[in-house]
């Protein structure tokens, strides 16, 4: 059994929500759809910056889902709110360069305790569940979105692997 009675809120974030966190969000839904689990969990995705805020889905990012049958449907990418450090279970970002803009985020907000200690209990790489943690390298800039997937898919894996074992 996974997780238990209560469903699950995971949030991934990235720096543009263009590549990395809705590929993430995409590739989970569809893993726990063909689990049979999509009702455990409520996925969602945004940006640590306000540069694409509005902006669809990076091509490259489509492009590779649609090649492994993933839909990915039309999205406008968003930024982190503060609510988001309350509402939601996990907080999975794509390295440790988006661990410290949410503290920026956090601190230029005033630098409230409940969120900081939300931060501390809920923020994790995606890679940090996995053996060899690291950071997934951005495909804006590598152009490598097979590599970003692999990764990607990896620890979305690994995540619900570790939720299974630890129930929540």
């Amino acid at each position: 059994k996974i997780i238990g009675e209560s469903m699950v809120k995971v949030l991934f974030v990235c720096h543009g929500n263009i590549c990395r966190s809705p590929m993430a969000e995409y590739v989970m839904k569809h893993i726990v759809k063909e689990r049979g689990l999509e009702d455990k969990f409520f996925i969602d995705s945004c940006a640590t910056s306000t540069e694409e805020i509005g902006n669809d889905v990076h091509i490259g990012t489509k492009r590779k889902l649609k090649s492994i049958g993933i839909s990915c449907l039309s999205r406008s990418a968003r930024q982190i709110k503060l609510d988001d450090f309350l509402s939601f279970d996990y907080i999975l970002t794509m390295e440790k360069y988006n661990n410290d803009n949410l503290m920026r985020f956090l601190k230029m907000r005033g630098n409230n305790e409940i969120y900081i200690n939300a931060f501390n209990e809920k923020v994790n790489r995606l890679l940090d569940f996995c053996p060899n943690p690291k950071d997934i390298a951005d495909p804006w800039y590598t152009g490598n979105f097979d590599i970003t997937f692999d990764e990607i898919k990896y620890g979305i894996e690994q995540f619900i692997e570790y939720l299974t074992k630890n129930g929540r």
